[in-house]
């Protein structure tokens, strides 16, 4: 018998003596041991910790028969034991080791580590377990110095058991991965043992992994963290699948103060296993089970699983496993929403943001999520969308209720520093917060934003212009009243400065270019608007700067005298810009009032578009009114008869004085309209170019005439009124360079009058352009009775000199109505220009006749300079063939033929 066997200190080992067994042993499976020829040596056995047994009658016979077989002879023993090391020890051996190291293991070690492994599940035997293997490993694995023996071969040669314990080995893993696959129910996180067998059954199974690849030596082992991350996915989808199907009666149980809630709302889906086609409330509890889930894992397991971070993080796996599984559940769920769509827009909404915190706080840092776009955005953009369509209704509601309210109240301003009213103040209040709806849905999917924000485009041009249009519609009703009409132009300057804000807070140059070009398109017609509102506002207030205008004109021809080509004879001061400010008082006087008020009840930027639009009524008026003489009739362009209000060099030279005393004024010391764009105004330019024009000489006035008006028979064309068969030659003389114009007037035809008395038409051409006083100007044909396409046939000349190039010159081709002892009447005029002949030097068409020429503002102006030159006979002239146009008799019988 033996005596009850001891541990050794510091050694998990159990060491049994040989020499005192009566019967030897021999191990119960495996290859028999081969022992040495001594008769006292000790075998180590490892045994469970704390546990003291005897060898069994049976396994002492064993080791007896064993003996005789190797027909050991006892000798007298000398008792010396050879210990196993432990762990901590392991690479060490006894000195008396020889080339091949005694066996330390025996059948009673492996019967042990078999029983455990029935037992795995139970409390603190998986860290028993572990510590057994470790020290396997360790024994066969870390072999001394010197020892060319495999860790394989050695475990061959051992007592051991190699196939039956591998087999084993196996069957533990198998069992140990389905423990890990469910770690949830052979785990609960609520028991703190619980979690430590769970961190020892990691070690355990990384405890197999190293001896299949130490031990063993197997080449491909699947890596512990692998086994450990699959059976962690394996858990994740069974848990999600248990969620999914009892989610409702879980969440009930979990989050019954929840439940109490949605049940008092009449919300509750309890009686339903899965998501409601009809509701949302489903998805929202389960992601609170799955957030749950996820917590616990990072809290509870992953303390104990994290023993490979490189390849396993139980948090983010979790998070990511739940998130592909919920994700793609939610995907055709919504799907089948966007057919019919039986929940509120809000209601996707709500569930948009919830999703969204989901993946921000669990998932988005998670691999293989991290850095990546997701694709929630996607499934719920028809939604946002369709919610951005909703809210174009609510704003323009919003907009018409706020107009109205802010009309009520006669358009107060918003508060004391303010001078706009509170509609603009409401209307972006709406639009901003529907702005901080989207830009709070942190869309990570750029072409999903880009979308957004280019609906969202949409709200704000339809809000603004609706907005702009209103106030434009009623902006009729306050022009006589200065102050509500400078606050609806405040107003809509606002609306511009806001819409810019907005801008930047939708992405700025970010934004797609076709969201850009909305609103840049919108800001557009926003300035259109205000420039037409500001261009009304000025015209009532038109009528009494002209008539200040004219009293400056009346002080300019009372105080300022002088005749043409003379400097004085006038009264009063001789200085200019006394002069100036004397004949501008009336003037100033009036522009003095009304900027004083504009100036305190306009935005700056008001301010300066009414002041350029002052600015135009003014010049305009100092041109038509003072500078040139006045039109009878402004729709037929007729020059008046009265031609007592001629300017003198005294007189335009106060006028120059004046124009830049108004000119300063406007610019108002830089705090006014910029110097630069009061010089480029057309308005300026047309006055300075009139005030040049009277310094200029007649004949340089008609070449300037002749250059510019290149459209005179656009009346002819439009609506002719006949037409006349004309031949022109040009001719140069060789020697003396003179040129000579042949002009053949061979007939007119379809000519149009009405008469009672005879018709008795000719044609009457004049040479019109510069230096022709003592030449023959004009050459008239046989008048014809009575008929409407009568033959000339007749030829005659014009010479036209060497001072000028032929493109100076023109010709006008007149067909008047000859009766005796009156004016003739005109039936129709055109215009053959000498520069349109040059080239082929002959011409010969059929001339289409109107009824009048045209002329643009450069030909009314010379029109108007060279009318104050009556003493000039070339002058007085030229402005009757020009101004000249045909007078119909509505009583008389009609002759023409159409």
């Amino acid at each position: 018998t033996l005596s009850p066997p001891s541990l050794s200190a510091g050694s998990n080992w159990l060491k049994v003596d040989l020499y005192s067994l009566t019967n030897k042993s021999q191990p119960m499976f495996g290859s028999p041991i081969c022992l040495r020829k001594m008769t006292n040596l000790s075998l180590t056995v490892p045994v469970c910790l704390g546990e003291r047994r005897r060898l069994s009658a049976c396994e002492l016979q064993h080791a007896q028969q064993q003996q005789q077989q190797l027909q050991i002879n006892p000798v007298e023993p000398r008792r010396r034991s050879i210990a196993v090391p432990s762990v901590a020890s392991s690479e060490t051996e006894s000195p008396s080791h020889s080339t091949s190291s005694p066996l330390p293991f025996n059948s009673p070690s492996f019967r042990h580590f078999s029983c455990l492994t029935t037992k795995s599940l139970s409390t603190g035997v998986p860290a028993v377990m572990s510590n057994l293997l470790a020290n396997i490993n360790a024994f066969y694995a870390h072999s001394a110095t010197g020892n060319s023996v495999s860790a394989n071969d050695r475990f061959a040669a051992s007592n051991f058991g190699k196939e039956k314990f591998v087999k084993l080995l196996d069957q533990l893993h198998n069992s140990l991965r389905i423990s890990l696959s469910v770690y949830r129910n052979s785990f609960p996180a609520s028991q703190p043992e619980k979690l430590l067998d769970l961190k020892s059954t990691v070690d355990l199974l990384t405890s197999i992994t190293f001896f299949r690849l130490k031990v063993q030596d197997v080449g491909s082992v699947p890596r512990a963290g692998s086994v450990l991350k699959e059976c962690a996915l394996n858990c994740l989808k069974t848990t999600y699948q248990f969620l999914f199907e009892n989610c409702n009666e879980l969440h009930q149980r979990e989050f019954p103060a929840a439940a109490a809630a949605a049940a008092t709302e009449g919300a509750s889906e309890s009686a339903k296993s899965g998501p409601s086609p009809d509701s949302l409330d489903f998805w929202h509890r389960l992601i609170e089970l799955v957030v749950s889930v996820i917590e616990e894992d990072r809290n509870s397991y992953a303390p104990v699983l994290n023993q490979f971070p490189q390849e396993v993080h139980i948090g983010q796996l979790s998070a990511s496993a739940m998130w592909d599984h919920f994700s793609q559940d939610l995907m055709y769920a919504l799907q089948e929403h966007e057919e019919k769509r039986p929940c509120k827009t809000s209601e996707y909404m709500n569930l948009l943001f919830k999703v969204k915190w989901l993946y921000n706080k669990y998932v988005a840092d998670a691999p293989p999520h991290k850095g990546s776009v997701p694709g929630y955005p996607l499934w719920f953009q028809p939604f946002v969308l369709q919610w951005l369509s909703e809210n174009d209704e609510v704003s323009m509601e919003y907009l018409h209720s706020a107009y109205a309210r802010d009309r009520k109240d006669s358009f107060q301003k918003s508060s004391d520093h303010a001078l706009f009213s509170t509609s603009v103040v409401d209307v972006f209040t709406q639009l901003n917060q529907c702005l901080d709806v989207v830009k709070k849905l942190e869309c990570p999917d750029p072409a999903v934003e880009a979308a957004f924000m280019s609906r969202f485009s949409g709200t704000v041009v339809k809000v603004l212009f609706a907005y702009a249009d209103i106030i434009a519609k009623d902006y009729g009703n306050f022009t006589g009243q200065s102050g509500k009409a400078c606050v609806l132009m405040n107003n809509v300057q606002q609306v511009r400065v806001q819409l810019e804000k907005l801008y930047e807070a939708m992405g700025g140059q970010a934004m797609e270019a076709e969201t850009k070009d909305k609103l840049q398109e919108l800001q557009d017609r926003l300035n259109t608007v205000l420039d037409d509102l500001a261009a009304r506002f000025v015209s009532t207030k038109s009528s009494e700067i002209v008539a200040a205008v004219r009293e400056v004109g009346c002080l300019l021809h009372k105080h300022v005298r002088g005749g043409a080509g003379s400097s004085g004879g006038g009264s009063g001061s001789t200085d200019p810009q006394a002069e100036a400010d004397m004949i501008l008082r009336p003037l100033m006087e009036l522009l003095d009032s009304s900027l004083g008020m504009l100036a305190v009840e306009c935005e700056k930027a008001i301010l300066r578009r009414l002041l350029k639009e002052m600015w135009r009524v003014t010049v305009a008026a100092l041109e038509k009114e003072v500078v040139l003489p006045p039109i009878s009739d402004p729709r037929q362009d007729t020059l008046s008869k009265d031609l007592e209000k001629t300017m003198s060099p005294r007189q335009c030279a106060a006028i120059q004085v004046a124009l830049e005393t108004v000119r300063q004024y406007f610019h108002a010391g830089g705090n006014g309209l910029k110097l630069a764009y009061l010089e480029k105004s057309a308005e300026l330019q047309s006055l300075r170019y009139a005030l040049s024009l009277y310094s200029q000489t007649t004949d340089s006035l008609v070449k300037t005439f002749v250059a510019t008006q290149a459209g005179q028979d656009r009346p002819a064309v439009d609506e002719p009124v006949g037409e006349v068969s004309i031949q022109a030659d040009l001719f140069r003389h060789p020697g003396s360079g003179e040129v000579k114009v042949t002009v053949k007037v061979v007939a007119a035809n379809k000519l149009q009058w009405d008469t009672s008395s005879m018709f008795r038409p000719f044609v009457e051409v004049n040479l019109i352009g510069p230096h022709l006083s003592n030449k023959k100007r004009k050459f008239t044909t046989k008048s014809k009775n009575n008929s409407t396409s009568p033959k000339y046939n007749e030829s005659f000349s014009f010479i036209l000199g060497t001072i000028e190039d032929p493109e100076a010159f023109e010709l006008q081709i007149s067909c008047k109505d000859y009766c005796f002892a009156r004016d003739d009447h005109l039936i129709g005029v055109t215009v053959l220009q000498i520069k349109d002949i040059i080239e082929q030097g002959s011409c010969a068409c059929w001339c289409a006749l109107g009824r009048k020429l045209q002329l643009d503002e450069t030909g009314w102006t010379i029109l108007r300079i060279l009318s104050q030159r009556p003493n000039d006979e070339i002058a007085a002239e030229f402005v009757r063939l020009k101004s000249e146009q045909r007078q119909d008799n509505p009583h008389g019988l009609w002759l023409g033929k159409s």
